[in-house]
């Protein structure tokens, strides 16, 4: 069994808001709250998209008619696992459970070294 840091993309839907700003910190807020106390071990950041025609890195935040979707990044260590793929359910199963009807995908498993899994 091997020990896997998993994270996951959640797009997260701020309503009523005024600016890019405002939804970062709403979303991060929300999702903080559903996810602690049980859950205070996933990291919540705001992700990154790349703009398609000059590649330059933006936050994941689209507005429209005071409506943001925000893409938010969770990352989770997942201890035990039989491998990447079980590593990935499992964390999607355990943040899934608390971020119930929010959209997540798999991003990235990687494989702990054994002087991060302390």
């Amino acid at each position: 069994m091997n020990n896997y840091r998993v994270t996951l993309e959640a797009a997260w839907l701020v309503k009523d808001i005024e600016t890019v700003d405002d939804a970062m910190g709403v979303a991060i807020a929300e999702a903080g709250k559903r996810l602690n106390p049980q859950l205070e071990y996933v990291e919540i950041n705001i992700g990154t998209t790349y703009c398609p025609s000059c590649e330059e890195p933006f936050d994941s935040v689209f507005m429209a008619a005071d409506t943001a979707l925000v893409g938010l990044i969770l990352e989770m260590r997942v201890f035990d696992a039989e491998n990447d793929e079980h590593a990935a359910r499992i964390a999607k199963s355990v943040i899934g459970k608390a971020l119930k009807n929010i959209p997540l995908s798999v991003i990235e498993v990687v494989e702990m070294e054994y002087s991060e899994q302390g």
